[in-house]
């Protein structure tokens, strides 16, 4: 079953917008996560790299602090299962780019501009994040 926490993930969700927020304000950019780790490769087609590192930074950065801050460790469950985890990651890669762009650029920026594509991949991506936990739990039997 999965916890409750409406406290951590209400400051969780200001905390995303505020950092999209920010980022609109600061590069005039979306706050789409599969953009900018993207564009930490090259070729470089501006000079924002460093911006978008600290970004990708404080993503990685965010629950060390959030450890040494609070003294708890931060828990995830992931798949031991390598051929799924595979599998799950190529799948995402290819929604994010065939969609042009993932559930923050399109979730959070998206839907807050009123951007009817966002409305659009937003459902399309909630939908199948739904009958895949649906055929995992029921079907598949994790």
């Amino acid at each position: 079953m999965t916890d409750f926490t409406p406290v951590a993930s209400l400051v969780g969700g200001a905390l995303i917008g505020l950092s999209a927020v920010l980022m609109m304000l600061a590069e005039g950019r979306i706050a789409g996560i599969s953009g900018i780790a993207s564009r930490l490769f090259p070729p470089y087609a501006d000079k924002a790299f460093a911006g978008r590192l600290a970004f990708v930074a404080g993503l990685v950065a965010a629950p060390l602090l959030y450890a040494a801050v609070t003294g708890a460790a931060v828990v995830q469950t992931v798949s031991t299962n390598l051929a799924l985890m595979v599998a799950a990651g190529l799948l995402v890669g290819f929604g994010s780019v065939w969609g042009s762009g993932c559930t923050s650029g399109h979730g959070v920026c998206g839907l807050s501009r009123l951007s009817r594509r966002s409305f659009v991949a937003t459902g399309v991506f909630m939908a199948v994040g739904f009958a895949t936990v649906f055929v995992v739990r029921h079907v598949i039997g994790g």
